[in-house]
């Protein structure tokens, strides 16, 4: 477990702040917009609140992005199963990014955006790759189960039945963006 000690913060009710903090070559970013928030202990509460993690093109690091947008999630106000569901189409969205969009690429990065607002969290995942050039195929679960079939688009499957809204191919500076959206 790693403790980090922030230290003590002025906030304006009208400004737009931000915390920063590396550990192990990664950053975690929550961003406080606006107004309506407040601090218990060092734990944000607010309404309009943004988390950005960068990860290492690492497959496991996708833990981090599961168990910090499990606790967003918590905090305003999801299910359990619905948590359950933003894990999963998390990591999915990572480890499809570290290993198709980033291609394994060590020196690469993946960067992921939880925002929440009008009742949903909205989900960015961002690649250094060039996206997905063709609509996948629909798999044929009852042959991945049984083992007859690789599970090849097995995790878009996962993120599209999980989710109320998908975009793939976003196109911004540093590569390929994939939009979900998860409601209440």
């Amino acid at each position: 477990m790693i403790k980090v000690k922030l230290p003590q913060y002025a906030w304006s009710a009208k400004c737009c702040s931000k915390i920063q903090v590396v550990c192990h070559s990664i950053t975690f970013t929550i961003l406080l917009l606006n107004e309506g928030f407040r601090f218990i202990g060092m734990d944000a509460i607010s309404d309009k609140l943004a988390v950005t993690l960068t990860l290492p093109n690492e497959i496991g690091h996708e833990r981090i992005a599961m168990a910090s947008l499990a606790s967003f999630a918590k905090m305003h106000g999801y299910s359990l199963e619905r948590i359950e569901d933003l894990k999963t189409v998390v990591a999915e969205a990572a480890i499809n990014a570290m290993e198709h969009g980033n291609k394994g690429r060590p020196d690469a990065v993946v960067n992921i955006v939880f925002h929440y607002g009008d009742d949903a969290i909205q989900i960015m995942v961002t690649d250094q790759g060039v996206g997905i050039k063709e609509e996948l195929p629909q798999p044929d679960i009852e042959r991945i189960v049984r083992e007859i079939d690789p599970p090849v688009g097995f995790g878009v499957y996962l993120i599209r039945q999980l989710s109320d809204e998908v975009e793939f191919n976003t196109d911004v500076a540093s590569g390929h963006c994939l939009r979900m959206v998860i409601k209440k």
